[in-house]
């Protein structure tokens, strides 16, 4: 989504030049970084003092000074795509699938493409810097006898070439599936000095690793397959094959530690480079800035606090406001105090009222999200029919008056501790109530299956199993689902209306011979596919990463409920007009809900496995543990209001339920 007009300025004067700043410091550092790979390109153990003189002399001639040339123009192109592909939430794949067609994006590949050029020409920079046998792709074939019009291809020349691509390549594919184009917000603030000097080993050791890897795979694949571009090669530039020396693309030519070594510390710098220019782009981009919390010029009200929070925003502008409002709320009284303000004229709280909306509008939608998600949970993914807010009052109240005139019964289901939103049911009515609508086909569909007809065909009035059952061992063969309604007249409570009037029986149609076809297909084709092992592995979900993606912008939510729940502390001292007591009750209500929805979500099977971290790539992992975060922040802002105004939360209008739970954070229960 393209930034409005309005928002550019913070395009243009902020995330641009930050990007370029990023850009401009990767080009002054490559010096030093193509400085080390020169001498570890060159270095000899046994004749140090000439490696250095070599080094010293190869850097200050013109090849040198024309590869710096052309990788500081990678680097700028690099940071170019940097820009272009950066995502402050990032797309997580919940499926095998849905990671093959990211990776199969036409804008992937065009993204997977340059990196590849971009690696040839890195690598075509390494081979004329470490120069010997790797300098050019032809040389004199040794039985040309003085004949120049005879050049041999210099094999190790193009695996250099080959393995620079296939660095790229890997490098490009890596990134999506690690999602290093994520870009996080450091919890702790630094200085951009610190933050590259801490993370400048991790760089080096991350890449040396990766190019470990990325060697050994390119290696096995240029044995199998690499005869292919050495044939076209020599077609295309009329080169001859030297078949003096061992091809590389066999045991012995391949076994040569020199050239294993050579493609490593290549795939090292190209690495070492591009991840740097990576982690400074992070660094600048996600550096604090400070929104105006309100201004006397008409022309700066769009780039006040309140009014960046309340409109819709680019997605970094978003988070960076959240941010720079959670740090207010903290750290700084005299901005806290200017949203604390009343308008003049008027006397209205419009920034506190702007900033607090904005607020609860982002976690109602995390709480509504976190509903729906647990719907499709308890109804295997299948869509749910929810009841109106009225038909779950009144069967509430019906359900709790039938249990107190008849104690044998069972007890119904509402009166657990569960969110209303999720388990609130019809416990009397139709055979279609909105509960048993997903688990109870439509037999009137020609795609209804015959097996599933038979089961849920009511049985006959003249039938033995009709009526009341009295084995208790015929009862267990019932078919029951757990999240089917019981029957009120089965269970033996009262129904809910004393007269009831039978609707008229619907006979079904019968289905055609051409829909039981074609449903007698469907069942084979799924039947086949559901048997092949490749096809389950790449369509299951991934449990972990649905329950990742539901949470990926959760840290937008964790600066929202640390700036509400710090101004409303800071109000108690600090608020002289009381403009925070006003929405009080709404801000409580809405943090208890989201706690309660949050619980329940720990609650799954895969929710409150921690992932392992990764420490061999430059993959930010923060995103897979948003979800605690979020969990503990949201805890932490509940007890930072409660130990603040202790008793004073019992005059605030709440409902019973959040009453007592409120309650149980003053005892701190929870």
């Amino acid at each position: 989504m393209f930034p409005s007009e309005q928002n550019c300025w913070f395009v243009r004067k902020v995330i641009y030049w930050r990007a370029a700043a990023s850009i401009a410091w990767a080009v002054l550092l490559l010096p030093p970084f193509t400085a080390a790979f020169v001498l570890f390109s060159r270095f000899s153990l046994f004749h140090p003092i000439q490696t250095l003189s070599e080094c010293l002399a190869f850097l200050t001639s013109a090849s040198a000074i024309f590869s710096l040339i052309l990788l500081s123009g990678v680097m700028v192109i690099l940071g170019f795509l940097n820009l272009e592909y950066y995502t402050v939430v990032p797309t997580i794949a919940c499926s095998k699938i849905e990671l093959l067609g990211q990776l199969l994006h036409p804008r992937q590949l065009a993204n997977s493409l340059i990196c590849c050029i971009m690696g040839v020409i890195v690598a075509w920079c390494c081979a004329i810097t470490t120069g010997s046998r790797y300098d050019t792709l032809g040389s004199m074939c040794p039985q040309s006898d003085g004949d120049t019009s005879q050049m041999c291809l210099n094999e190790y020349h193009l695996i250099l070439l080959l393995g620079g691509a296939f660095v790229g390549l890997s490098h490009s594919l890596l990134g999506v599936i690690h999602n290093m184009n994520y870009v996080s917000f450091n919890t702790v603030q630094q200085y951009k000095y610190l933050c590259v000097k801490g993370s400048l080993t991790t760089v080096v050791k991350c890449s040396a690793t990766q190019a470990l890897y990325s060697v050994r795979s390119f290696i096995i694949v240029y044995f199998f397959f690499g005869y292919i571009p050495k044939a076209w090669i020599c077609k295309t530039l009329s080169l001859q094959l030297d078949n003096s020396v061992h091809p590389l693309d066999s045991i012995a030519g391949l076994f040569n530690l020199s050239l294993v070594y050579h493609l490593w510390i290549s795939a090292s710098f190209l690495l070492s480079t591009w991840h740097f220019t990576l982690l400074l782009f992070r660094i600048y981009v996600t550096e604090v800035y400070n929104f105006p919390v309100q201004s006397s010029f008409t022309e700066d009200v769009q780039q006040c606090l309140p009014k960046v929070l309340s409109e819709k925003q680019p997605v970094i502008l978003k988070f960076m406001a959240l941010q720079d409002l959670a740090l207010l709320s903290q750290h700084s009284p005299s901005r806290r105090c200017e949203v604390f303000s009343l308008s003049q004229p008027g006397g209205h709280p419009h920034n506190w009222n702007a900033i607090s909306g904005e607020c609860l509008s982002l976690l109602t939608e995390l709480n509504q999200r976190l509903v729906s998600y647990h719907d499709s949970v308890a109804t295997n993914g299948r869509a749910k029919s929810l009841s109106t807010a009225s038909e779950r009052k009144t069967s509430s109240e019906t359900s709790v008056t039938s249990g107190a005139e008849d104690p044998m019964s069972p007890r119904p289901t509402l009166l657990l501790k569960t969110p209303v939103s999720v388990f609130a049911r019809t416990v009397t009515g139709t055979p279609k109530s909105p509960l048993t609508a997903p688990f109870t086909p439509d037999l009137d569909s020609p795609f209804t299956s015959p097996t599933l007809r038979r089961l849920t065909t009511p049985a006959e009035q003249c039938s033995p199993w009709s009526g009341t059952l009295q084995s208790p061992h015929v009862m267990r063969r019932g078919v029951k689902l757990w999240s089917t309604p019981t029957d009120p007249q089965v269970n033996g409570s009262p129904s809910s209306s004393p007269t009831s009037v039978p609707s008229p029986k619907v006979q079904p149609s019968k289905p055609s011979l051409l829909s039981q076809f074609l449903l007698n297909r469907r069942e084979q084709v799924k039947g086949f596919l559901a048997k092949r092992v490749l096809i389950m592995y790449l369509f299951n979900k991934l449990p972990e990463a649905s329950s990742q993606a539901l949470f990926a912008d959760s840290q937008a939510h964790i600066w929202a409920l640390e700036g509400l729940s710090c101004l409303v502390q800071a109000s108690f001292s600090e608020d002289q007009f009381g403009v925070v007591q006003t929405t009080l009750p709404s801000i409580l209500s809405c943090m208890l809900t989201l706690q309660e929805a949050v619980d329940r979500h720990f609650k799954l099977p895969h929710a409150s496995s921690k992932p392992v971290r990764s420490s061999s790539s430059m993959e930010d992992s923060t995103h897979k543990t948003l979800r605690f975060a979020l969990r503990a922040t949201l805890k932490t802002a509940i007890y930072r209001i409660t130990t603040t105004f202790r008793d004073h939360l019992k005059a605030v209008q709440l409902s019973p339920e959040h009453q007592k739970r409120l309650q149980q954070f003053l005892e701190y229960k929870e």
